[in-house]
């Protein structure tokens, strides 16, 4: 097939709308529902996301994306107790497989943002990972297989729309591509540098100079989220997972607290008195979700002042106080933080490190290292300069 005919852009008022090759035969095949311009998008950014992390490590992986930037990106590294509870997945009575822990840990590390997302997996979709889909709100998933199982599982969600693409893992695109804006046509060659380079971590100019294998591998995790992320981006990561994902913001700082944000609430989910909130049976997914995402937050009196706490709990919780969320955020140690540029001032490390991180692999460069690499040494974080720029638009 040449050409895929859409039912619109990316608003309803865009027609025609088509995705097609000059060359050759498109890479997916359409096996069930009708995926629009923007599902697009995020399949194919998504695929060449987990393709990539699973080159680089050896092992499946997921990601959630959404508005073309990725919610969460993970490895199949297996899920603690914790973990399964936090995801929501401690229910399935299916062996969750590593590609099913994947999608795990990538759909839960920020669900507020995956919600409604469109998803891609490394691996041929197994029956528990195809479980795990059907029960969460999604527009569609991209993989390069499907077991008849889990194609079952599939059709029967979103009454039989659930978009399900198959893409040849073998396509390999042209060097150069194009894209047009505003009638004007651009072309650059591919962005094929490498990130699992180990040379990229030998330029350490901080007091610190001892990355962890683990640690290595978190930051090539980050850097390979962010080369599909809209820059300005970074990436908070630990235990194979991205926990906190700054997209598309003009300033780097905000980027980065951004992402720390959404790395603390990712942390701050794991606290036993956020695990242990007295819901009520049969709350929706969503709710349950938002209400934890606002208990968490400074507007915590939104889901907990008298007249509302009760659509959602069988009893008042007590408030998590500033003092409580800062003594449990302390205890987040060991995150890697990736940059898609240089960070040009301290105060992204000053950010930073609030949110337990450790190790970062940015590019370097700006005139503003010395300050960089001193706030590093001050809190003993080690920091290697990759030289490479991962911009994203």
């Amino acid at each position: 097939m040449k050409e895929l005919a859409l039912k619109y852009g990316c608003n309803p008022n865009q027609k025609p709308s088509r995705i097609y090759m000059e060359d050759g035969n498109l890479p997916i095949e359409v096996v069930n529902g009708r995926p629009g311009y923007i599902n697009l998008l995020d399949a194919l950014n998504s695929w060449q996301l987990v393709k990539e992390l699973k080159a680089a490590t050896g092992m499946p992986a997921a990601a959630s994306f959404k508005h073309v930037s990725p919610a969460g990106a993970a490895i199949g590294l297996p899920l603690s107790d914790t973990l399964k509870k936090i995801y929501f997945v401690d229910d399935v009575k299916l062996p969750l497989s590593p590609l099913a822990c994947a999608y795990a840990r990538a759909r839960g590390a920020d669900r507020m943002c995956s919600y409604g997302d469109f998803v891609a997996l490394s691996d041929v979709c197994d029956a528990a990972t195809a479980t795990l889909l059907k029960r969460e709100v999604s527009d569609g998933v991209i993989a390069p297989g499907f077991t008849p199982e889990a194609i079952e599982i599939l059709k029967d969600k979103r009454k039989g729309t659930y978009n399900v693409i198959k893409i040849d893992p073998d396509y390999i695109p042209a060097p150069i591509e194009r894209k047009q804006v505003f009638g004007v046509t651009f072309e650059q060659g591919r962005n094929e540098v490498k990130l699992d380079d180990p040379s990229l971590f030998e330029n350490i100019p901080t007091q610190s100079k001892t990355f962890t294998e683990e640690a290595k591998r978190d930051l090539i995790i980050a850097l390979i989220t962010l080369k599909y992320t809209q820059s300005n981006s970074v990436c908070y990561v630990k235990d194979g997972q991205a926990i906190g994902i700054g997209a598309g913001q003009q300033s780097r700082i905000h980027c980065t607290r951004l992402a720390g944000n959404k790395a603390d609430t990712w942390w701050l989910r794991q606290c036993p008195k956020v695990m242990n909130l007295p819901f009520k049976p049969g709350i929706h997914r969503a709710d349950r979700d938002n209400t934890i995402d606002v208990y968490i937050s400074e507007d915590h009196d939104d889901v907990l002042r008298d007249g509302v706490w009760q659509q959602f709990f069988t009893e008042k919780p007590a408030v998590l106080t500033m003092e409580e969320k800062k003594e449990w955020i302390a205890k987040n140690t060991n995150v890697a933080l990736g940059s898609d540029a240089f960070f040009p001032f301290g105060d992204n490390i000053e950010r930073a490190h609030k949110s337990g991180v450790q190790y970062i692999a940015q590019a370097g460069g700006s005139i503003r290292d010395d300050n960089v690499i001193e706030t590093c040494d001050k809190y003993g974080i080690t920091m290697a300069f990759t030289g490479v720029r991962l911009f994203h638009h």
